[in-house]
């Protein structure tokens, strides 16, 4: 038996869990047909040879070889769809580190403003809570180096970096004359892509920004802090906001899925030959013995976030409002190209709800459609194009393509009023005949 050890990605940004694919060695009988095909490939890839050749030896400066097999590389995987791609070794392991969801850091939320970093917010039980660092800091030297000029994905790489070693900020704060000096030893970060708050005093609302390692018990957590918050007799039920979630690890997006279901299929991926198939089902067990969910969804919610939506969804063990999703419905892998070469993400299946529904270039439609009052200078920017927009994407097999869906989240809750219309829903201050949804009124998996 081959074995081969790859990675599989979910997002429409990025996102991999660890998985192998066990393959049977094959007979292969090459028939004329075969064999010329074969031939017209080598064709090809001599005249690939040719032209690099021609290049190297005349362009008119000198180019750079490596540069030129990378480019080459790319275009050949970006004529295939918009998700398949070469990832050199630097972004390979950045989005090794957003997918493990943990890193050697100080524990800041930042943003630039101006040129410098400003402190979004610390985080808690962190290195950089511990040394008095606050919201609002703006962050002007690192180790002396002055932050201006720098892009902030260069500012936050210069702030990451090995466990127990140090790093001096020097920091601006409103009210203080001169610049403050902070030394902080770097420490082992997690993201926190799980976050709850008890609505009221009977609605518990959850919201998941990312599925990384720490997505599913993050998740268990958030529960288990709510009833603890809660009493069961008081909780009218749970809002899991996956709004503007570009996705992430599939095995995440399952482990979520299953805390709120009993059995069943989760989602089934498919790939090139029928063989390929995998379904992935949920075990006993519901975190929140049943009580209501309402899941809001936007056009920001991509790929694992519509498998969670989509499952519960199909079972109707939620009610799912909002705006339709972004509808990215393909599995990427990762596949490592050895010691400092990158890796490749290549596409190499589609996912299918249980109900056996493809959300690709359609996307998840809520019961319940609830769009957002958008201020006037934001409008161009509110809606988010979709799947069905990029470019070489991958057509649907059935139906039609829908494109665009609002995506805009007000800053202030009180303005939210998605997640408003959840909690009169919840409630019972308003009904509507998509909630509750009844469980006996499932689609059957295809």
């Amino acid at each position: 038996m081959i074995r081969k050890t790859s990675l599989v990605l979910l997002g429409a940004a990025a996102g991999v869990a660890l998985t192998l694919y066990a393959t049977q060695p094959r007979m292969l009988i090459v028939g004329s047909s075969a064999k010329a095909a074969a031939a017209d490939t080598y064709r090809q890839l001599n005249l690939f040879g040719d032209v690099f050749e021609r290049v190297r030896a005349d362009y008119v400066e000198k180019p750079d070889d490596a540069k030129l097999v990378e480019s080459a590389i790319n275009g050949m995987l970006n004529a295939l769809d918009p998700h398949s791609s070469y990832m050199d070794p630097k972004s390979f392991r950045d989005m090794q580190v957003q997918t493990r969801g943990e890193f050697g850091g100080l524990g800041i939320e930042v943003t630039m403003e101006d040129g410098l970093v400003k402190v979004v917010a610390p985080i808690d039980d962190t290195p950089a809570a511990k040394a008095g660092v606050m919201s609002n800091d703006i962050i002007t030297q690192l180790d002396g180096e002055q932050v201006q000029g720098l892009t902030l994905n260069q500012a936050v790489d210069k702030m990451r970096g090995p466990v127990n070693t140090k790093i001096k900020l020097t920091i601006m704060r409103k009210g203080q004359d001169k610049p403050i000096e902070v030394s902080i030893t770097r420490d082992v970060i997690r993201v926190r892509s799980v976050r709850m708050r008890i609505e009221g005093d009977d609605v518990g609302f959850i919201r998941i920004t990312q599925f990384n390692e720490q997505t599913s018990e993050g998740l268990k957590k958030a529960i288990s802090d709510i009833l603890a918050q809660i009493p069961n007799d008081k909780l009218r039920g749970y809002i899991i906001d996956l709004r503007n979630n570009p996705g992430g690890l599939l095995d995440q997006a399952i482990s979520v899925s299953d805390a709120f279901l009993e059995r069943g299929e989760i989602v089934s991926t498919r790939g090139r030959n029928a063989e390929e198939t995998q379904r992935y089902s949920a075990r006993p067990g519901d975190l929140t013995k049943g009580k209501p969910i309402i899941v809001l969804i936007n056009g920001g919610s991509a790929s694992a976030s519509e498998i969670v939506a989509g499952a519960l969804q199909d079972h109707k063990r939620a009610t799912i409002l909002g705006t339709r999703s972004f509808g990215k419905g393909s599995v990427q892998t990762i596949i490592p190209l050895g010691s400092g070469n990158g890796a490749l993400r290549l596409t190499t299946a589609r996912y299918y709800t249980p109900s056996g529904r493809s959300i690709q270039a359609k996307g998840i439609v809520p019961e319940i459609e609830v769009l957002q009052d958008v201020p006037e200078e934001l409008k161009s920017r509110a809606d988010t194009k979709g799947e069905a927009s990029l470019r070489g994407h991958l057509k649907v097999q059935e139906g039609e393509e829908q494109t665009g869906s609002q995506s805009y989240i007000p800053p202030e809750t009180k303005d939210d009023k998605a997640l408003h219309a959840a909690l009169d829903l919840l409630r019972g201050v308003t009904t509507n005949p998509a909630f509750p949804p009844n469980p006996k009124a499932a689609q059957a998996p295809n």
